[in-house]
């Protein structure tokens, strides 16, 4: 078997990586990205590691052939017309090679009403597949937990959770159960039964909700005064990332981010890590 995973060098991709040579050989993987050196360990574990540029479509076709299922993780653009070339390269390129299964990032953010800025992308990737001849899986992670880690520190400063949000909730998903969930699809055909699984953990939680969590993980008071969301883009404009974040958050704000399911469950057999346990294991 030849499993491809790309964009491997990413924060979940990497973390798919880890969770798939718990299921397989590492000889039966090979990593798609874009910067080979940065997969050099992988390459010393026995993975095969090839070049591939999304926007490159000889590339892609090279890496995908012969492959029988392929992860894929998009990249890091803030555009949809980016992403929706680099997956349409990504598509035309697995019909060719006649892949056996293809697995999709997705996002909830995906609604035909979210003014999030790469919701076009998310809600391409489901229509588009729909009209291929591929077998297909998406995954469609909620709000990553993660990046609540580093952020504790400022909100502990703040005293305050600033996001946007109104009386809206999030739901939230850590890297590591998405990417356990990932990589559980690929080697599981039983599985592909379902075309489109939602990753979230059990709950969704409001911002007043949330900021009692976490409160009660850093043990400070912290509570919930959201800024516009003008201030939010100008407060978190590094890489030019702040329009499409605070997009996200007006998507947000209409209870378009609020998903909870149990598809974690059916694939993983157990609930997803609640966001106390994953803050809690994390601050460790």
């Amino acid at each position: 078997m030849k499993i491809v995973v790309t964009g491997a060098t990413g924060h979940l991709g990497q973390q798919i990586v880890e969770q798939m040579v718990k299921l397989i050989a590492p000889d039966q993987l090979t990593l798609g990205v874009h910067t080979p050196a940065k997969a050099a360990k992988f390459a010393a574990r026995g993975m095969e590691v090839e070049p591939l540029d999304y926007q490159d479509p000889t590339s892609v076709t090279a890496v995908l052939n012969g492959a029988d299922v392929v992860v894929y993780v998009p990249s890091k653009s803030h555009d949809s017309f980016s992403r929706v070339t680099e997956f349409e390269h990504i598509i035309q390129a697995a019909e060719t090679a006649k892949i056996g299964h293809l697995v999709v990032m997705g996002f909830i953010a995906d609604q035909a009403n979210n003014p999030f800025d790469l919701s076009a992308f998310y809600g391409y990737v489901p229509r588009r597949l729909a009209a291929s001849d591929l077998s297909y899986t998406i995954l469609r992670n909620a709000l990553y937990a993660d990046p609540l880690v580093p952020y504790l520190p400022e909100l502990v400063e703040r005293r305050n959770v600033i996001y946007p949000m109104g009386d809206a909730s999030l739901s939230f998903i850590s890297l590591a159960d998405s990417a356990a969930a990932f990589a559980k699809v690929a080697v599981t055909p039983a599985l592909w039964r379902q075309s489109i699984y939602t990753l979230t953990q059990e709950r969704s939680y409001t911002m007043p909700a949330l900021a009692a969590v976490l409160s009660d993980v850093t043990d400070e008071p912290i509570g919930y005064a959201p800024v516009t969301l003008q201030q939010f883009s100008a407060l978190y404009n590094a890489g030019n990332e702040g329009h499409m974040l605070a997009s996200m958050y007006a998507g947000g704000a209409r209870g378009l981010l609020a998903t909870v399911t149990d598809d974690f469950e059916k694939i993983m057999g157990r609930p997803a890590q609640t966001l106390p346990d994953f803050l809690r294991r994390s601050l460790k």
